[in-house]
């Protein structure tokens, strides 16, 4: 049986993470959540080759090579115990967004069945990302700016493809979690218990 797969994308601090936790917590037998940025966090603190090359292009804000992080992104779905898997924070860039639907296609083994955007206004973003973040300003800047620079066509791609659901991100958590969850139910056949 094939894994269905959703991606969660959102600007630096838009909550995102948050969001896809709190959804999969609710969903637990059936849903679980990754988020890009601890699946390498994890990698990272495993030390080893492939920790010591992500470490230098995170600490510098820097996007990470995109065969390394598909493979990454690859493995966390293969290992994950249910059959929805929600990562958060990945794609990044045109890039990843063809490459990884060229790897999945070939894969069969899973399904991509929606790209879920957590919009919120730059403002908001930044108040959220100082609040749970101990980074630089120059780290946020750059990230929203790599952020800017690709979401307009990645927007476009998923949108060609009938899978990207924008869900505003500026309401309470509960509000957002609860659209997102309505969502999900919408999109799968065995029912969610919720």
């Amino acid at each position: 049986m094939s894994k269905k797969l959703i991606l969660l994308i959102g600007a630096p601090g838009s909550g995102k993470t948050t969001d896809g936790k709190t959804v999969a917590s609710e969903c637990v037998t059936q849903i679980t959540s990754y988020s890009l940025g601890e699946i390498l966090k994890q990698e990272i603190e495993k030390g080893g080759k492939i920790g010591k090359i992500i470490d230098d292009y995170v600490s510098k804000g820097d996007l990470i090579p995109t065969s390394l992080t598909i493979d990454e992104v690859c493995k966390t779905i293969a290992d994950a115990p249910t059959d929805i898997v929600l990562i958060d924070g990945f794609p990044r860039e045109m890039e990843h967004v063809k490459i990884f639907g060229d790897v999945i296609n070939n894969l069969k083994r899973v399904e991509l069945i929606s790209v879920i955007e957590v919009r919120v206004s730059e403002a908001v973003a930044r108040e959220r990302y100082f609040k749970n973040h101990n980074e630089s300003e120059e780290v946020f800047e750059h990230s929203m700016k790599v952020y800017q620079d690709t979401i307009s066509e990645i927007e476009e791609y998923y949108n060609k493809q009938n899978i990207l659901k924008i869900i505003d991100g500026e309401r309470d958590l509960d509000v957002v979690v609860n659209n997102i969850k309505d969502y999900l139910k919408s999109l799968v056949s065995a029912p969610l218990k919720i």
